[in-house]
């Protein structure tokens, strides 16, 4: 039995509309925060991040949790009031500031030290980064990003066709900006900062996506050399029942592990596991009923203009 994607199109293309609006708006008021649509981290905007953890070993060094309110009047009184701070858990403190030599890294530990607890040197890190570099780096993973659709672009338009090409791109372009909309929300509401891990995450998520949707439209090609009998909307309908349980398998199965790594993976990888589970399931997601329904809505119009024309 056919499952009817595209008699349902409508309706998957006003929640695809809905949601990238929501991310585009996301982005916009994260603009007016901060002046940033999302909020960058050390890696792109340069400085000092300082990340250090209450020695609860000590006797009573652990009686209350860290709150970002305490350590923000202490940055304010050492005239550092632009910082940002988190509370990564409950004792454990990540502070970026602009980019301080050791003599100020030394006088702020040791305020910190005395105004709200002792902290373990042993967990402490300490990292700098300039200015140049981070946009450096921002620079060549947005290019990264860039090449990978242009490349994208060309391979499926060898392999199948334009208009394929064209659909696949908007599919994916969809995905990265759901994707960056969640995080610049979680930006303005948490203070989640993005890194060079995110620009890697995206690069995966065009990567996994793209695969999808070539998988369902090698299937829509066959059909339609096969099956020219029936109209465009049933070959569609038949290539993404034919292939929809292999794309929800592979994305269950991908995202078995990503979600592991989001609960027991730490901090350095939570975020990046999140960004890739919202993007594979936007992918999988945009290949069935955007990438699918947008090309068989082309087809089905150019062969109706096509028949008028006779």
């Amino acid at each position: 039995m056919a499952f009817n994607v595209t008699k349902q199109r409508n309706f998957w293309w006003t929640v695809s509309a809905l949601l990238t609006i929501g991310s585009i708006l996301a982005m916009v008021i994260s603009w007016f925060t901060i002046q940033a649509p999302l909020r960058p981290s050390l890696d792109f905007v340069g400085g000092t991040r300082i990340q250090i953890e209450l020695a609860c070993a000590k006797k009573n060094n652990c009686e209350k949790p860290l709150t970002t309110a305490e350590v923000q009047v202490i940055l304010d009184e050492e005239g550092l009031s632009n910082s940002s701070v988190q509370v990564l858990d409950k004792y454990t403190l990540s502070v970026r500031t602009k980019t301080l030599v050791e003599e100020q890294r030394t006088k702020l530990l040791d305020t910190l030290n005395q105004k709200i607890g002792t902290f373990d040197p042993e967990t402490s890190q300490i990292d700098t980064v300039g200015p140049t570099i981070g946009q450096e780096l921002f620079r060549s993973g947005f290019l990264a990003l860039l090449v990978s659709f242009f490349g994208i672009a060309v391979y499926l338009s060898f392999r199948f066709q334009r208009d394929y090409a064209f659909f696949a791109i908007v599919a994916l372009f969809h995905d990265v900006l759901i994707t960056v909309g969640v995080f610049a929300v979680l930006g303005l509401i948490a203070g989640v900062e993005v890194d060079s891990l995110f620009l890697v995450s995206l690069l995966t998520i065009v990567g996994f996506s793209v695969n999808d949707t070539v998988v369902i439209y090698d299937r829509v090609r066959e059909n339609f050399a096969q099956t020219p009998e029936l109209s465009v909307d049933e070959i569609v309908d038949n290539a993404v029942s034919q292939t929809l349980a292999r794309s929800i398998n592979t994305t269950l199965t991908t995202l078995l592990p990503l979600v592991a790594i989001f609960l027991f993976g730490g901090t350095t990888l939570k975020y990046f596991a999140l960004a890739l589970i919202i993007g594979f399931v936007a992918g999988a997601y945009s290949s069935i009923f955007i990438a699918s329904t947008l090309l068989a809505w082309w087809r089905g119009r150019s062969h109706r203009t096509k028949i008028v024309q006779a």
